[in-house]
């Protein structure tokens, strides 16, 4: 039986090609090519309750992101706002449905569903990996990771709003509320979530138990 599903996995290295049986390393090592010397790979740094405490606070901040006003626009007098949900949805209205279910796809439902996937897997991994049937869910989990990390593009949204910021701020006064301020934590607890989660890692962590 191989040892674990990590130390088997051949790679290349992308500067001269040269396959590299990928071995798993202590924690902040980083592995390099023995030809080039080109980064292949490195651990994560955060721990399992290191990533439970960035997925505990991106559920923080993801709320508060979604439904508290990102903008805050004073145009002749009048005062408007608006949030990730209202901005989507008036996208939608005026007919262009695929740019406003890309929104929230990628703003909204991508992020939220990634987020939740991950902390189920951590907490699978401390406290159900004897249950078979916990086995069998994390399994899923992990098939589906793929798509749900490409699927989450929070980066896009950011840099959306504010060239949207930087146009109107040439008619208008423009304010950012407290949802610019909890939507870029946002981004920045699940891109630091995303760099530090490791599937390699929690595959082998399920055929341990197997």
């Amino acid at each position: 039986m191989p040892e674990n599903k990590v130390e088997n996995t051949i790679i290349l290295c992308r500067s001269c090609d040269l396959a590299v049986r990928k071995r798993a390393l202590p924690s902040g090592v980083r592995a390099l090519c023995p030809r080039c010397s080109t980064a292949l790979y490195d651990t994560p740094y955060c721990s399992i309750n290191g990533m439970l405490a960035l997925c505990i606070s991106a559920l923080v901040f993801y709320f508060p992101a979604n439904f508290l006003p990102l903008l805050e626009i004073h145009f002749l007098g009048s005062i408007r706002t608006t949030t990730v949900f209202q901005g989507a949805f008036a996208v939608l209205e005026q007919g262009y449905w695929v740019v406003g279910l890309a929104v929230l796809a990628a703003a909204v439902i991508g992020p939220g569903l990634l987020i939740l996937s991950i902390l189920a897997q951590i907490l699978i991994v401390k406290w159900g990996l004897s249950v078979p049937f916990w086995r069998h869910c994390l399994q899923q989990l992990l098939k589906q990771q793929a798509w749900l990390s490409q699927l989450t593009m929070l980066e896009i949204y950011v840099i959306s709003f504010l060239v949207s910021s930087f146009q109107l701020s040439d008619f208008s006064d423009i304010h950012f509320g407290m949802g610019t301020f909890c939507f870029t934590m946002l981004f920045l607890v699940t891109l630091f979530l995303q760099r530090e989660y490791d599937i390699d890692h929690m595959w082998t962590l399920l055929d341990e138990h197997h």
